[in-house]
């Protein structure tokens, strides 16, 4: 999808594999997330979660978070859409979206993450995900503003992912699913890339 532009261009697979059109997010900012159920850094669920709830209470309906489970990592996702989602939910108690199990590089790579990966490439230039648990920001007008490795705690992003709500409100860009004007404004800053990638103890070494 090469004249994608903005988040809301892509329909990834749910879990049930039906498109997902992710132009009913407009006017959120949204944590694209790719996960998986036996990887060092699954606990970071947990994290997510929290600040999920965290950013709700503070900001209702502004903000959410997009799960995609990804088994290219040490086959470190093996189950099925099902056996993930129950996972998530008995362990994590996750409530935000898990959608369907993709691959986020090479050539069968969901395009969502293509995107992504051009969009804001990693340390180094590097574009390619290149383990669990990497993190993308993406502000309420569909851009990626910030892109972090797996060893980046989801909590330690809700003070950026705030200032996007407050900036988006500012801008009249907050709410625009629900028909509210929007008005131009400047870009927003880019998120520097707060750690080098990273994997956990004893995981494959990545080429």
């Amino acid at each position: 999808m090469a004249s994608a532009t903005t988040l809301y261009d892509f329909q990834p697979p749910d879990k049930k594999g039906n498109p997902y059109p992710l132009s009913s997010l407009r006017g959120k900012v949204v944590l694209v997330v790719n996960t998986a159920s036996k990887c060092g850094f699954t606990p970071q669920f947990a994290g997510l979660e929290k600040l999920y709830n965290s950013v709700e209470s503070k900001q209702p309906g502004a903000f959410t978070i997009l799960g995609f489970p990804c088994n290219q990592f040490g086959n470190q996702d093996p189950g099925s859409n099902d056996e993930i989602q129950s996972f998530c939910q008995v362990n994590y108690g996750v409530t935000f979206p898990m959608l369907g199990k993709i691959d986020v590089n090479g050539s069968n790579a969901e395009p969502l993450f293509e995107w992504i990966k051009g969009e804001k490439p990693g340390l180094f230039g590097v574009k390619r995900v290149l383990w669990n648990f990497e993190k993308a920001l993406i502000n309420s007008k569909g851009e990626v503003v910030g892109r972090w490795r797996s060893i980046t705690k989801p909590e330690s992003l809700e003070e950026t992912i705030i200032q996007e709500i407050e900036k988006a409100k500012k801008d009249g860009s907050a709410g625009a699913a629900s028909g509210e004007t929007t008005t131009k404004a400047e870009p927003a800053p880019t998120a520097t890339e707060t750690a080098a990638p990273a994997q956990p103890e004893g995981g494959p070494k990545l080429a």
